[in-house]
């Protein structure tokens, strides 16, 4: 019995500590949300709509660069989970250590690059106006010297989600979402140069990438001791961030292949009908996200040690995201008309509101998708998602081109929905395959190092 009671408790504990960490991260996506929603029309109207274009630009900028890692940050994660979960931590210092050096690295690369390329886009590309040309340049420099400390902020708070430190993400993410938004409305009252307000954003980043440091530090203070260097943690990660990266690259595309088709074989104007309910029902996506950044490293963890430990978490994980997902998907399916009748026009919601029904169909799907992707990736198995990307990819472009030419716009939508159900049953299956005992055998003989 006292055994039993034990249980009890520590399945409670284990519990508490789960929506503690779901708790955080809800927070720390949806406080600075609703930030953008108050202050970007004050911005629009301060700065002017050539300003605030370049403004969104940087916000871009910074935002896309903290992806382009290759992958180390999620790496990173993934490996310190492990050791964490093998109750062997010695190995933790080194891996940080050499990830960091990596992204420094990488950072470097994507600050020279952006820096070349600035006076060509600037010059050529971006139709701005003459007199906005010399600061758009100046704070596109600005933005390049930014991106090896989001490259490493990256990193490091992918360690603290490893150490279940979700609270320290988030008291760091959360300011950090604030300020992108009110440190511009801070700086215009003193100046609406580009450079300085850019600026403003660059030193909001270094700080926030020093506080992760020390935070780190704190939750772990190993690693202030000198690491010794096993030579095996960079390839282990640059296989992983590899295979992440591969998922990366053709991501964008299968989600942004559908607006550019529309674009060539029907109009621009039938772009819009498809963007503007995408762009809103897409959001919803934000509730996967947030498990898969919570259960991603107990994923790692606990497989370890417990395949049916991980099982749980992963029932649990789906069953938690349906709860949520499926009246959240129901109401916007239900609402889809007269909400793009109020938000925008009722014709316009005459021409796209079965669009947003299809994709609000399709998200609840891909919610799905997303929560068993992240499984197959914990489990140190990212190069069956990267492939399976690669096939969506092949399959994809075939029918799109066929559904956009005899549905329009209704077709761009089917075809998404019809992916992320085909992709969605590919990764159930390889979820399932994963976490099978004779799977994780076989795959430790082949790659002992992994």
């Amino acid at each position: 019995m006292f055994q039993r009671v034990r249980q009890n408790f520590g399945f409670r504990r284990r519990n508490s500590r789960l929506f503690f960490n779901l708790f955080w991260s809800f927070l720390g996506t949806g406080l600075p949300a609703l930030v953008a929603i108050v202050t970007i029309p004050p911005l629009i109207h301060q700065m002017g709509l050539p300003r605030f274009g370049v403004l969104s630009l940087a916000w871009i900028v910074v935002g896309y660069f903290s992806f382009f890692d290759l992958g180390l940050g999620r790496a990173m994660t993934q490996l310190v989970a492990q050791k964490i979960g093998m109750g062997d931590e010695s190995e933790i210092p080194s891996i940080v250590w050499i990830g960091t050096a990596l992204m420094i690295c990488l950072g470097v690369v994507g600050a020279i690059v952006l820096a070349s390329i600035s006076p060509w886009l600037v010059g050529t590309k971006l139709q701005l106006p003459p007199d906005l040309r010399e600061e758009t340049l100046s704070a596109f420099y600005l933005l390049a010297s930014s991106i090896p400390i989001v490259i490493v902020s990256t990193g490091l708070r992918g360690i603290l989600e490893a150490f279940q430190r979700f609270d320290l993400v988030n008291l760091v993410k959360i300011p950090m979402g604030i300020i992108t938004y009110l440190a511009p409305l801070a700086v215009l009252p003193y100046s609406a140069q580009l450079p300085m307000i850019v600026a403003a954003l660059v030193v909001a980043r270094f700080i926030a990438c020093g506080v992760y440091f020390v935070v780190c530090y704190r939750v772990f203070p190993q690693l202030a001791r000198a690491p010794a260097f096993h030579v095996h943690h960079i390839r282990q990660m640059l296989s992983f961030g590899g295979w992440m990266t591969l998922s990366n690259i053709v991501g964008p595309l299968l989600m942004y292949l559908g607006r550019m088709a529309l674009a060539v074989y029907v109009s621009v104007e039938a772009v819009a009908y498809f963007s503007a309910p995408y762009d809103v029902v897409i959001n919803l996506l934000i509730v996967p996200a947030t498990f898969v950044s919570v259960y991603f490293p107990l994923f790692t963890r606990d497989s370890m040690t417990s395949l049916a430990a991980v099982r749980g978490h992963y029932r649990q994980a789906l069953s938690y995201n349906l709860v949520l997902m499926l009246p959240l998907a129901a109401v916007t399916f239900v609402f889809a008309k007269p909400a793009l009748s109020l938000w925008i026009d009722p014709d316009f919601a005459e021409k796209s509101y079965w669009v947003a029904q299809l994709l609000a169909i399709g998200v609840l799907i891909n919610s799905i998708g997303l929560i068993s992707q992240s499984l197959v990736q914990a489990l140190g198995r990212p190069d069956l998602t990267a492939k399976l990307h690669v096939l969506e990819l092949v399959a994809y472009i075939p029918y799109l081109w066929w559904l956009i030419g005899t549905q329009g716009v209704n077709g761009a939508a089917m075809a998404w929905v019809i992916r992320v159900a085909i992709s969605t049953a590919c990764l159930l299956v390889m979820a399932s395959v994963c976490m099978s005992a004779d799977f994780r055998k076989s795959d430790s003989k082949k790659d002992p190092g992994s």
